[in-house]
């Protein structure tokens, strides 16, 4: 049997029973791992782990590592309590040595071992329990009898006695395992309240740790947006300088002093002139009066030219940022495409194909073009989305109003007046609409292609997504209808970026 000291090795520091399931740190101490789990849990938001019992510091969560040979001792350990008589109570009536007690009797005050309990009186006011020591909570201080009423009134536990003649006479009262299980039941609803209110707070918990990251994601790119910004305008700063000293190269300041020196000469003589032909009395007298002339100067106008280029291009690309800061998710209409035409189970990735996909001919699929159109359509905001084009050789991507022809050979996208679209085949780029056509040299730099819409202000522009991005064009008109994403894919496949929108370089 083992002895209290070494009783004590088996118990866990943080609930202080023993070990269920014994883990440990790398620190060496053992906990159940339910507890140090529990621990673990509470501490996570703190920014650091420490273990309970002798504080060591963790910088992440510590990896808990099962225990074999302690449990194998606790297993033995609660087998031979479980022989022994399981509590550690033993026979009140076995004096020479310890036999462990199998009942107790609350009447008797007494517990009993296997032998005892057979020539143990069966009298009714007997109470058999399982062995415990606590006999004397058992039973009613005042009357001295077995306790088997609460008393709902004054919430107390009470004996038969204090029922028919003491002071709770008449209260309305319940039996010991009713109010049991009335508060046990209570307890259970309290219980399903808090795992409900714990499952709507780590929600909470969930949501607002994405928010912070969507927030740092963008403070990141702003960071990104301007280190660009201040990158244009050492470049552009660094251009403006050299304007300005390729003409001083040109023409030296003491040359350009001297050229107005004869300017103001000749201007002048001119003065004399003319204030001669006011003072003339003759009207008949003819003066023919030289011309005068404006000399040159540092350029400025150019150089205002080349600021207002580099800070337009500028300006726009920041306004584009701050008020699109995510992109379009766009899913394809299975409905409009092309019968060679497969989609992927996402909706955003169009593949050409060898095989028809006997779909039905409706109005809205086109017949004529191995095109689709996007379930989605903008008819106001600003809007942006990606397309990767890298698998295909022979491609045609861009925007069209839903009225756009489906069988005829101006269905094709950019052929008409209703889309305008980004044509690639074979190495070589175009952008075309109403089937004029704008030759882009050289050929796309990288594999993405951006395309940014603002419905109100009539502009439809299209980007190369290379490093740093490379501004394509940009088609201006008054926008009649809702827009439609459009795909046309004569070989391989295209797919749509969507969900959270990404500033490339």
């Amino acid at each position: 049997m083992a002895s209290a000291d070494q009783r004590q090795e088996l118990d866990c520091s943080i609930c202080l029973t023993t070990y269920t399931d014994p883990v440990n740190l790398r620190c060496g101490h053992n906990f159940c791992r339910v507890c140090i789990d529990r621990v673990l849990d509470t501490q996570g938001g703190s920014g650091g782990y420490s273990c309970p019992e002798c504080r060591e510091e963790f910088r992440d969560r510590p990896a808990l590592h099962r225990n074999i040979t302690l449990r194998n001792i606790v297993e033995t350990f609660r087998s031979t309590q479980l022989e022994e008589g399981k509590t550690g109570i033993f026979c009140t009536y076995c004096y020479h040595s310890p036999v462990p007690a199998v009942r107790s009797c609350l009447h008797c005050e007494a517990s009993l071992c296997d032998n005892h309990l057979r020539v143990h009186s069966k009298a009714p006011e007997h109470v058999l329990t399982d062995p415990t020591t606590s006999m004397e909570n058992r039973k009613c201080s005042i009357h001295r009898k077995l306790i088997e009423y609460y008393c709902t009134e004054d919430s107390a536990c009470i004996c038969v006695t204090c029922r028919l003649d003491g002071e709770h006479r008449g209260h309305k009262v319940e039996t010991l395992d009713e109010a049991s299980e009335n508060k046990k039941q209570k307890l259970r609803n309290v219980l399903q309240k808090l795992m409900t209110e714990r499952e709507e707070t780590e929600k909470r918990v969930q949501s607002l740790q994405d928010r912070r990251r969507k927030v740092q994601e963008k403070s990141e790119r702003v960071t990104a947006l301007f280190i660009e910004l201040r990158r244009h305008l050492e470049d552009l700063e660094e251009r403006v300088r050299r304007n300005i000293s390729s003409q001083e190269e040109r023409i030296s300041l003491s040359d350009l002093i001297h050229q107005l020196e004869i300017k103001k000469e000749d201007l002048s003589r001119k003065m004399e002139d003319i204030e001669e032909l006011c003072n003339m009395t003759d009207p008949l007298t003819e003066r023919h009066d030289r011309l005068l002339h404006d000399g040159g100067d540092l350029g400025v106008s150019g150089i205002s030219h080349t600021l207002h280029t580099g800070l337009s291009y500028m300006i726009k690309e920041v306004n584009v940022f701050f008020n699109i800061q995510e992109a379009s998710d766009i899913l394809l209409d299975v409905n409009t495409a092309y019968n060679n035409l497969q989609i992927s189970d996402d909706m955003k990735t169009v593949s050409w194909s060898d095989i028809k996909q006997n779909r039905p001919e409706t109005p809205e699929r086109f017949q004529r073009w191995s095109q689709v159109l996007s379930s989605q359509r903008f008819s106001s905001g600003r809007h942006y989305w990606e397309v990767d084009v890298r698998e295909s050789e022979h491609c045609r991507v861009g925007m069209c109003y839903p009225s756009i022809e489906r069988r005829e050979w101006q269905s094709g996208i950019g052929y008409n007046k209703k889309s305008w679209g980004l044509w690639r085949s074979r190495g070589e780029c175009s952008l075309i609409h109403d089937n004029k056509e704008i030759i882009i040299s050289p050929d796309l730099s990288s594999n993405r292609v951006r395309i940014y819409v603002d419905y109100e202000d009539g502009e439809l522009s299209f980007y190369d997504l290379c490093d740093p991005i490379r501004h394509l064009h940009t088609f201006t008109t008054t926008f009649t209808e809702p827009l439609h994403v459009g795909l046309c894919v004569g070989k391989g496949s295209i797919t749509i970026s969507g969900g959270e929108g990404r500033r490339e370089k």
